[in-house]
């Protein structure tokens, strides 16, 4: 692909609008910092000329403020999740909902007509998923604006009356350079997840895979004033860089067996098979290692909880939700689109059901053994992935029930749905728990300790954000499980329900991934002891002190929009606006 074409042509560059939003904001992340009365002298003999050119010297008063960074990566990905709504309007940017981007850089409104290899594609499906991205990547930025403070006005004001003025301006210099650091890695993230929801080559996704999380590994460790950080970020280094070997090499088996790794071809050559080829079924395996440990999946999430708990709030809610959907994404291009039969079971539907049969209980075990509310956190995220991939399994099995693409999509709009609410109520959770960081707590359940007496409106926040974790009506994540049980009953009972032989009779012919829905409900169920924990003892037990949480003004907004949007999206005309978006993506996904 050639970058003067995709800077060139109208059509690519009108198409790529959003991703090329971020990277003006990452260019200007780069430059805009820089600026400042920095000159250099003419050569010329006797004469002191000297011509300015911005980059260096003494920084102007507004590049050398912290806020900037902060400012232009929130912006950034504003105008970016404008531009990717836009696109998918009824009379869209682009005049058409769908386009192509073959491997010359040009972009074709019918992906039939493009002759080389397609590496992108946008449509509904993939415009959702950038949307669920920058948003969840968005609330993390404005969250450390507070987490990540300017040198407090106290500090400098005791640094003035000693007469370290010199001390005061170093001080802000290092902060300024440390916000531009993290946003940079910010953008990057949103990047790569952007190059994941558009690949149509396993090879593309890789890249947009890898590009998004070497990025969140230095996030991860990014808090250094912080003991447990450096060493959360190392261990989920090594465990992904491991996966992500693996996954490479199951990558270059499957180009071995088919010589292209175009989504589209490896499906058509996989449908051609008459017989499971072991150098194909090898590579997918390898592939699925890689896709485990990106949706934390048992056994593959033992280096979660320790992750989770060693970044920063704000980071940690990005990885348990913008960071699960990306992965999920992999996981539907690698199984479904690739590997879905065209009529019959999924080879692979027992080993998906097992993985999140285990996923499931082992999160919510887990949650129950621990006294941090980030590990708790972190272990109900490994609980979600489970739920998730008990959708998954039975997407395997639909089109054997059904016959048609009916009940998939509903599946695949479920976990949409799922994916997209979640960043309301499990990130809204982190945001609470990030106003607890700033004050140097939120690392034990004693922290949380009589929350409504010092905030109530904050404790009353984290306490839906509790109960929408834990599935209970009207809020937006009962509907999001609701869904995703109605559609694996569906897929599992559907045309095959009759009570004409008896209750027991039924209850035999059922597929046993129906069951996985049972395992869903009873999961939940048991989620709900160490979710009204937290809520407990924010009600309950005595606070260790009165004195208010950090002012925090922009992250309290950020709360409050997530508090109003897990309401709103429960029930109401805005949760129906959001199910129409999500069942027109899953039919792009699908069509």
């Amino acid at each position: 692909m050639s970058a003067l074409t995709l800077i060139s042509d109208p059509q690519t560059a009108t198409v790529l609008l959003p991703e090329f939003t971020l990277l003006v904001g990452i260019v200007l992340m780069i430059l805009v910092p820089n600026l400042g009365k920095g000159t250099f002298r003419l050569p010329i003999p006797n004469t002191n000329i000297r011509i300015p050119y911005l980059l260096g010297g003494e920084r102007f008063a507004f590049t050398s403020s912290p806020r900037v960074p902060g400012v232009i990566s929130v912006f950034t990905l504003l105008f970016s999740i404008t531009l990717a709504l836009w696109s998918q309007m009824e009379t869209p940017l682009t005049d058409s909902n769908i386009w192509c981007i073959a491997a010359t850089g040009e972009a074709f409104q019918s992906c039939s007509s493009v002759t080389e290899s397609t590496l992108l594609q946008i449509d509904g499906f993939s415009r959702l998923l950038e949307i669920v991205f920058y948003g969840a990547l968005m609330l993390c930025g404005v969250a450390m604006w507070s987490r990540m403070p300017a040198t407090p006005r106290f500090m400098i004001h005791a640094q003035i009356l000693a007469g370290r003025r010199e001390d005061e301006r170093i001080a802000k210099l290092i902060d300024n350079r440390r916000q531009v650091d993290f946003h940079l890695l910010l953008l990057m993230v949103a990047f790569g997840m952007s190059i994941v929801a558009l690949a149509a080559d396993v090879f593309v996704l890789f890249i947009g895979l890898e590009l998004a999380s070497l990025s969140s590994y230095v996030l991860i460790a990014f808090m250094k004033e912080k003991e447990v950080a450096p060493e959360a970020g190392m261990k989920y280094f090594i465990v992904g860089s491991v996966a992500s070997a693996i996954g490479l090499y199951g990558a270059s088996l499957l180009y071995l067996w088919n010589g292209s790794l175009q989504i589209s071809e490896l499906a058509a050559s996989w449908q051609a098979m008459e017989t499971v080829d072991p150098l194909a079924l090898a590579g997918l395996g390898f592939l699925v290692v890689t896709i485990g440990f990106k949706v934390s999946a048992a056994p593959f999430h033992l280096a979660t909880p320790d992750a989770y708990s060693g970044a920063s709030s704000p980071v940690a809610g990005v990885l348990a939700t913008a960071s699960k959907a990306m992965g999920f994404v992999v996981l539907l291009r690698v199984l479904v689109a690739i590997t879905m039969p065209e009529s019959g079971e999924a080879f692979w539907v027992p080993v998906i059901g097992v993985l999140a049969a285990i996923t499931m209980t082992w999160g919510n075990f887990g949650a129950l053994s621990t006294e941090n509310p980030k590990r708790i956190l972190a272990y109900s995220s490994v609980a979600h992935a489970g739920y998730l991939l008990a959708a998954v399994a039975a997407l395997g099995l639909n089109i054997q029930r059904t016959g048609d693409h009916v009940v998939a999509e509903l599946i695949v709009a479920a976990m949409l749905f799922h994916l997209t609410v979640l960043v309301l109520f499990k990130l809204g959770s982190f945001l609470v728990l990030s106003m607890l960081e700033s004050e140097g707590k939120g690392s034990k359940l004693e922290d949380l300790y009589g929350l409504v007496k010092r905030e109530p409106l904050m404790a009353t926040a984290l306490f839906i954000f509790m109960l929408a974790l834990a599935g209970v009506p009207p809020l937006s994540g009962f509907l999001s499980k609701l869904l995703l049980v109605s559609g694996i009953v569906d897929a599992t009972v559907h045309n095959t329900m009759s009570f004409e032989n008896g209750v027991i009779e039924t209850i035999r012919s059922l597929h046993w991934v129906f069951f996985l829905a049972l395992l869903v409900f009873l999961n939940s169920a048991l989620s709900l002891f160490y979710y009204l924990r937290i809520g407990w003892v924010m009600f309950f037990e005595e606070p260790s002190t009165r004195r208010r949480l950090v002012t925090a003004p922009f992250l309290r907004i950020s709360i409050i929009l997530c508090l109003v949007g897990t309401l709103a999206f429960g029930i109401g005309p805005l949760a129906d606006h959001l199910m129409t978006l999500v069942t027109n993506a899953a039919e792009s996904f699908f069509n």
